[in-house]
């Protein structure tokens, strides 16, 4: 039983996930579907967790909007996700940046990732 559902969730993964590391600021471009209508919309903004393994795994942007916070999590290999675009790299010290909640402003930045 287990041998089976490995290989299904095998042929579901991704090849073409950009590496991308919590901190990092990405543009995400979802597939939105309105009634008969399909469109691409971006959603950009800081990386604050990846979670999970394999298929099932997640990953959490987070944008200020109009002055609110605003939170999507997407699975990483769905089909929905037509691609994640990394657009600055972050320099943190810790897997999930959940602080950055309570931050408003310039105290929400995260310092860029220098090579």
């Amino acid at each position: 039983m287990n041998e089976i559902i490995r290989n299904i969730e095998s042929a579901q993964l991704r090849d073409d996930v950009p590496e991308f590391r919590v901190g990092d600021t990405v543009r995400v471009h979802a597939k939105i579907k309105e009634g008969s209508r399909e469109r691409i919309q971006v959603f950009e903004g800081t990386v604050l967790k990846r979670q999970g393994g394999s298929n099932r795994e997640t990953f959490t942007v987070r944008k200020t909007s109009n002055g609110i916070g605003v939170e999507k999590t997407w699975p990483l290999h769905s089909p929905h996700v037509v691609k994640v675009e990394v657009i600055r790299r972050g320099k943190v010290r810790r897997a999930k940046l959940t602080y950055l909640r309570q931050r408003i402003g310039k105290a929400a930045k995260v310092k860029e990732r220098m090579r």
